[in-house]
């Protein structure tokens, strides 16, 4: 085995420069279809290579391995054998293939190892090498164009050395212009700046005085709006005087007379004179009765004979009323019940009701539909029904008979100190049923 091994590498280093060189490219090519675990380690970063870039790169690597792996060595030429199927078999048999080139068949008797492969090494070794015959024309005329090029390969360069002169000139000149343009520039940004900056200055100060303006037109147009509307309050304030104070008159007057009137039929008063026949007999006369009523606040009879009270006023406490009697039902179905029923009252009797409910009950817009002669108030906002109610009271002319219907104890106590009646809510609320 070991000379086996020697004679090989003795005869490859012997190798004819054109086999070795045709070995290597046939080995290069088979070297790049070998998978990655035949391939020897050194050899294996070419093999990804082009064909022509693999053979030249891996030349100083893949000889070597050659003459000492034989392993590879046959890989690469079964390879090699496969694409050239019969130039490869002839060789291989032994067969003598006359028009073959002998450096092509000496290179695949290397890489295939037939028993005569030295033999057709030596055989490529023995084949004249052309040395190509110099032509002196040839090289007069070749020397001459070479002069010429170099003729013209100077001018060019002082060509091209004038040319790179003169760009340079141009260059500084360029240089210097831009220089001069970024300073005017520079120059021209400095003064839009400051420009910009006055005229954003300007503006500020013409939003600002236009602002002031607009704000002294708003306060002149709201002073104008208050004083329209301070005169036109004061006109209907002055009307409302007016009428409301005929209608106090009016209401006193009516009151008075039905009040005479009432009175004369229940003292039965003779139309005429003091003393009456019937008078001069003697006898014992019974006492006095007290003045006044003596009967509770929630006694109906007490109610409908305040009721029977020339020109009354009844005033409602709505939701004092309401809570009292219908307490499970809905705010809307308690208001709408309560004036329902009052609407009944102001039928049979022909009095003035007025009912106040508390504004701050109130989740939104109203709709309610009281019957004719029924008048419903909301408290507005931040005042109490109580309060409206002794508005209400107070508004009335002194003398009128007044009726207030609340069990709150504190809007009785108030009311019945300005003049008016106080009755319970159950007083009502019976006088409903009852109706």
């Amino acid at each position: 085995m070991t000379e086996t091994g020697t004679a090989a590498s003795s005869a490859a280093t012997s190798l004819p420069e054109p086999v070795r060189q045709r070995v290597l490219a046939l080995a290069a090519h088979a070297l790049g279809q070998l998978p990655a675990s035949d391939i020897p380690a050194p050899l294996r970063r070419f093999a990804s290579f082009a064909p022509a870039k693999r053979a030249k790169l891996s030349a100083s690597v893949l000889g070597p391995i050659l003459e000492t792996d034989d392993h590879f060595r046959r890989l690469a030429a079964f390879q090699v054998r496969r694409e050239h199927p019969e130039l490869g078999d002839a060789v291989a048999e032994g067969v003598p293939v006359p028009a073959a080139d002998p450096v092509e068949v000496a290179a695949l008797a290397y890489l295939l190892r037939p028993d005569d492969w030295e033999q057709h090494v030596a055989a490529a070794a023995q084949v004249p090498v052309e040395s190509p015959r110099a032509d002196d024309e040839a090289v007069t005329r070749l020397s001459d164009q070479l002069d010429q090029a170099r003729t013209e390969t100077r001018q060019v360069r002082e060509r091209l050395r004038e040319q790179v002169n003169e760009l340079k000139a141009e260059n500084v000149t360029l240089r210097r212009k831009l220089n001069e343009a970024r300073q005017r520039i520079s120059g021209l940004q400095s003064d839009l700046e400051l420009r910009t900056t006055e005229a954003e200055t300007a503006d500020e100060r013409v939003d600002a005085a236009r602002a002031e303006v607009e704000r002294e037109l708003r306060k002149l147009r709201a002073r104008i709006t208050e004083l329209e509307a301070l005169d036109y309050a004061a006109r209907r304030t002055a009307g409302q005087e007016r009428e409301m104070a005929s209608t106090r008159t009016r209401l006193l007057l009516d009151t008075l007379l039905e009040a005479a009137s009432g009175l004369r039929r229940e003292l039965a008063l003779p139309p005429g004179g003091d003393l009456r026949p019937a008078d001069t007999v003697a006898g014992m006369e019974p006492e006095a009765a007290p003045m006044g009523r003596t009967a509770p606040d929630d006694d109906p009879a007490l109610f409908d004979e305040l009721l029977a009270l020339p020109q009354v006023h009844l005033i409602i406490d709505g939701y004092n009323v309401t809570k009292t009697a219908w307490p499970n039902s809905p705010l809307h179905s308690q208001r709408q019940r309560l004036v329902t029923a009052l609407g009944a009252l102001v039928a049979q009797r022909r009095i003035e009701v007025t009912v106040v409910f508390d504004g701050a009950e109130l989740s939104g817009p109203v709709q309610l539909n009281p019957p004719r002669g029924v008048r419903v108030r909301f408290s507005p906002a931040g005042v109490i029904a109580d309060e409206v109610i002794r508005q209400l009271v107070r508004a009335e002319p002194p003398g009128r008979p007044i009726v207030v219907v609340s069990t709150d104890r504190e809007v009785a106590e108030s009311t019945i100190k300005l003049g008016a009646r106080s009755l319970s809510a159950t007083s009502l609320i019976s006088r409903i049923a009852r109706a």
